[in-house]
């Protein structure tokens, strides 16, 4: 059964780089994020139910902002705006880095410590993703290398959230983080969406993407993973890290056309090895299949 969820959570997440393909260019990836977040922080309100999840959520109220802005806000928009010109199989490689800033960011500014295996690990992380680019960036569009850029930026604020949340919401009820998240996300982007508002018509196809995004790739996916938290522990619910790829370009393939080259399916395997030595999560793996 937690293996079934794990897969399901991948191909959520896997899919949620789909449908920003495909409603990011309608709507704008302002406008797109911001109905995502107001959508998810709805479906996750009934947590604020419990009179012990109110009373988090006021006295954590300024930590829960700053993870709203660095893990929700912020970098959501940048991998809308991504998605413009980058497809979604990249996209899903790109955001599979989030470890890797999370490790360096935990040495540089939390006080952490870096085992020799997890330097090597963040070089190969590193070297994935040069590899991965690279004939994106010499040979593409003059726009690619800051939409690449753009994902990569919005990892390294995925990287700062994790560390922050760390420090400051220990000990506080996962689903209030998730809920005051996307609250706080929502709050901020509102006035940006409005300025930004697509002036056409959008086709209800570009709905149902945004429907999607928000009710299953957020709210429920992160009744999910909280509840592979509970159930299996932290370490093996984040190991979903290593699936999105996967599903990111399975789902690229299928539904518009994306091809899988060789120098993806390259670029990836390194990134995520690197992924998994930079976090750690190399040895727990290999304990867990022995």
């Amino acid at each position: 059964m937690n293996v079934i969820e794990l897969l399901a959570l991948a191909a959520i997440w896997g899919a949620s780089f789909l449908f920003m393909r495909l409603a990011a260019p309608e709507l704008g990836p302002i406008p797109l994020i911001a109905l995502r977040v107001t959508i998810a922080a709805i479906v996750l309100a009934p947590v604020l139910r419990s009179a012990t999840a109110r009373s988090q959520f006021r006295s954590k109220a300024w930590p829960l902002f700053v993870v709203g802005v660095t893990n929700s806000a912020v970098p959501f928009c940048l991998l809308a705006y991504s998605t413009l010109y980058v497809n979604a199989g990249v996209d899903s490689i790109l955001n599979a880095t989030t470890p890797l800033w999370a490790a360096l960011i935990a040495v540089a500014g939390f006080g952490g410590s870096m085992r020799l295996s997890q330097a090597i690990g963040l070089m190969l992380g590193f070297a994935g993703v040069v590899i991965l680019t690279w004939g994106t960036l010499i040979g593409g569009a003059s726009a690619l290398p800051l939409a690449i850029g753009a994902a990569l930026l919005a990892t390294l604020f995925y990287g700062f959230a994790v560390n922050y949340s760390k420090r400051h919401l220990a000990g506080v009820n996962p689903f209030v983080v998730a809920f005051g998240g996307q609250l706080f996300a929502s709050i901020l982007l509102a006035p940006l969406a409005l300025f930004f508002w697509p002036k056409h018509a959008v086709a209800a196809s570009t709905w149902a993407c945004v429907a999607a995004l928000g009710v299953v790739c957020t709210g429920f996916a992160y009744v999910v993973f909280f509840r592979l938290v509970e159930r299996v522990g932290a370490a093996y619910a984040a190991s979903v890290t290593f699936l999105i790829p996967i599903f990111g370009m399975i789902w690229g393939t299928a539904f518009l056309g994306e091809a899988i080259t060789s120098v993806m399916i390259a670029g990836c395997a390194i990134v995520l090895f690197g992924t998994a030595l930079a976090s750690g999560n190399l040895g727990w793996m290999l304990a867990r299949s022995a």
